[in-house]
Protein backbone atom coordinates (compact mmCIF):
# COMPACT_ATOMS: atom_id res chain seq x y z
CA UNK A 1 0.00 0.00 0.00
CA UNK A 2 1.46 3.48 -1.15
CA UNK A 3 0.01 6.38 -0.63
CA UNK A 4 -0.24 8.51 -3.72
CA UNK A 5 -1.57 11.77 -2.17
CA UNK A 6 -2.93 13.21 0.57
CA UNK A 7 -5.05 17.01 0.74
CA UNK A 8 -7.39 18.92 2.44
CA UNK A 9 -10.13 17.19 0.31
CA UNK A 10 -8.94 14.03 -1.13
CA UNK A 11 -6.75 10.70 -0.12
CA UNK A 12 -5.74 8.32 -3.19
CA UNK A 13 -3.94 5.07 -1.78
CA UNK A 14 -2.25 2.89 -4.29
CA UNK A 15 -3.26 -1.20 -2.95
CA UNK A 16 -0.62 -3.52 -4.54
CA UNK A 17 -1.21 -7.27 -4.36
CA UNK A 18 0.47 -9.03 -1.71
CA UNK A 19 2.89 -11.68 -3.65
CA UNK A 20 2.46 -14.04 -0.21
CA UNK A 21 1.62 -13.91 3.18
CA UNK A 22 3.77 -13.22 6.11
CA UNK A 23 2.72 -16.29 7.42
CA UNK A 24 3.12 -18.55 5.20
CA UNK A 25 5.05 -21.91 5.37
CA UNK A 26 5.82 -21.29 1.54
CA UNK A 27 8.40 -18.63 2.31
CA UNK A 28 11.06 -21.37 3.09
CA UNK A 29 10.73 -22.53 -0.29
CA UNK A 30 13.32 -21.80 -3.12
CA UNK A 31 10.71 -20.68 -5.32
CA UNK A 32 8.15 -18.52 -4.19
CA UNK A 33 4.55 -19.11 -5.31
CA UNK A 34 3.11 -16.91 -7.76
CA UNK A 35 -0.25 -14.98 -6.75
CA UNK A 36 -3.07 -16.70 -8.31
CA UNK A 37 -5.10 -13.23 -8.93
CA UNK A 38 -2.00 -10.50 -8.60
CA UNK A 39 -4.08 -7.50 -9.41
CA UNK A 40 -3.38 -3.70 -8.13
CA UNK A 41 -5.93 -1.08 -7.02
CA UNK A 42 -6.91 2.52 -6.23
CA UNK A 43 -8.48 3.93 -2.86
CA UNK A 44 -9.71 7.61 -3.46
CA UNK A 45 -11.47 9.08 0.18
CA UNK A 46 -13.20 12.46 -0.55
CA UNK A 47 -12.72 13.25 2.87
CA UNK A 48 -15.43 16.22 2.46
CA UNK A 49 -18.42 13.26 1.78
CA UNK A 50 -16.83 10.75 4.15
CA UNK A 51 -16.79 8.06 1.12
CA UNK A 52 -14.17 6.21 -0.56
CA UNK A 53 -14.26 4.48 -4.15
CA UNK A 54 -11.77 1.32 -5.04
CA UNK A 55 -11.01 0.82 -8.50
CA UNK A 56 -9.20 -2.23 -10.11
CA UNK A 57 -9.30 -3.42 -13.58
CA UNK A 58 -10.15 -1.48 -16.44
CA UNK A 59 -10.74 1.48 -14.05
CA UNK A 60 -7.75 1.03 -12.09
CA UNK A 61 -5.95 1.07 -15.78
CA UNK A 62 -7.13 4.49 -16.93
CA UNK A 63 -6.47 5.85 -13.41
CA UNK A 64 -2.72 4.30 -14.20
CA UNK A 65 -2.75 6.43 -16.92
CA UNK A 66 -3.90 9.49 -15.64
CA UNK A 67 -1.12 9.28 -12.72
CA UNK A 68 1.23 8.91 -15.58
CA UNK A 69 -0.07 11.91 -17.60
CA UNK A 70 0.50 13.32 -14.00
CA UNK A 71 4.19 12.85 -13.81
CA UNK A 72 4.86 13.93 -17.06
CA UNK A 73 2.86 17.01 -16.93
CA UNK A 74 3.18 18.16 -13.08
CA UNK A 75 -0.47 19.87 -13.04
CA UNK A 76 -1.52 22.05 -10.32
CA UNK A 77 -3.32 20.85 -7.24
CA UNK A 78 -6.32 22.37 -8.35
CA UNK A 79 -6.14 20.07 -11.44
CA UNK A 80 -5.54 16.83 -9.86
CA UNK A 81 -8.55 17.72 -7.08
CA UNK A 82 -10.85 18.36 -10.45
CA UNK A 83 -9.97 14.94 -11.77
CA UNK A 84 -10.49 13.25 -8.54
CA UNK A 85 -13.51 15.10 -7.92
CA UNK A 86 -15.04 13.67 -11.00
CA UNK A 87 -14.89 10.09 -9.31
CA UNK A 88 -16.59 11.31 -6.32
CA UNK A 89 -19.99 10.24 -8.19
CA UNK A 90 -18.62 6.56 -7.92
CA UNK A 91 -18.02 6.63 -3.89
CA UNK A 92 -21.14 4.81 -2.01
CA UNK A 93 -18.91 3.15 0.38
CA UNK A 94 -18.50 5.64 4.06
CA UNK A 95 -15.19 5.19 5.47
CA UNK A 96 -15.24 3.11 8.05
CA UNK A 97 -12.42 2.45 10.70
CA UNK A 98 -12.04 -0.65 12.34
Amino acid sequence: MHMLYDSDSFVVVHMLPDAIAADNPALNDAVPPVPQLARHGFEIVDKRSGKEVYLDGSWAEMFQQQILAWQRDAPTQEEVEDTLDRYTGLAQNPVVVH
